[in-house]
């Protein structure tokens, strides 16, 4: 009888641990469709997955947050970060439907109305009519094929260390840029910016998730 009673303990015991640690684990994910960034050494999340906190919409643009995404559809706008950074390594998960256009704004600044006038951006883009295609860097370098794909997620890597900007589309790179001594049109790469998402034009809906950054040494 003291064994049956000792089992029935233990088993009880071992019940609610298991249900405790089943809990742990379903609270440490961020939110629902976004992997977990805790295993990507320094990097932090400008993303929470559930609304635009830290985040500042120009034009009052069509930005919608759904099942952990931020989805990108309708007329022109532009969505900014609140943080600036100098160096860093920028992830973002990305994807594209057929036929749409957006981009990923660097160094940039705030601005209410048109195209950002300041910063770089990392083109968005694998089908629209627009031929330079995802991971350019536009008005900069132009790349006219791209290994990313629409309806597949696609991960945006783009790095800068004080004038270099490196850019890679699921790990591999596709623009090794250097922004040479007195260039013109755009803002130093050795200040601070902030980043942007762009939405280009009504027809374009486009996917973001899971957008991160690691700052780095000046």
């Amino acid at each position: 009888m003291k064994m049956h009673r000792a089992t029935h303990y233990f088993n009880a015991f071992t019940g609610i641990m298991a249900a405790l640690l089943v809990s742990s684990l379903l609270g440490s994910n961020v939110y629902s469709g976004e992997k977990s960034t805790e295993t990507e050494e320094g990097f932090i999340s400008l993303f929470n997955g559930k609304d635009l906190t830290g985040w500042r919409i120009a034009e009052d643009g069509p930005w919608e947050v759904k099942d952990g995404m931020i989805v990108v559809t309708g007329k022109r706008s532009h969505l900014f970060t609140e943080k600036e950074f100098k160096n860093f390594e920028f992830k973002a998960d990305v994807k594209t439907t057929p036929g749409s256009n957006s981009g990923i704004f660097f160094h940039t600044k705030f601005q209410e109305e048109g195209w950002p006038t300041q910063g770089y951006e990392s083109q968005v883009n694998v089908t629209h009519k627009d031929l330079v295609k995802t991971g350019s860097i536009y008005n900069r370098v132009k790349l006219y094929k791209t290994p990313a794909k629409d309806n597949e997620w696609w991960t945006q890597h783009i790095i800068v260390k004080g004038r270099n900007v490196v850019i890679k589309i699921n790990g591999e790179t596709v623009i090794d840029y250097t922004e040479p001594e007195g260039a013109t049109g755009y803002p130093s790469l050795g200040e601070k910016g902030s980043f942007a998402l762009q939405a280009h034009d009504p027809k374009s809906v486009v996917y973001y998730k899971n957008i991160r950054v690691k700052p780095l040494a000046d």
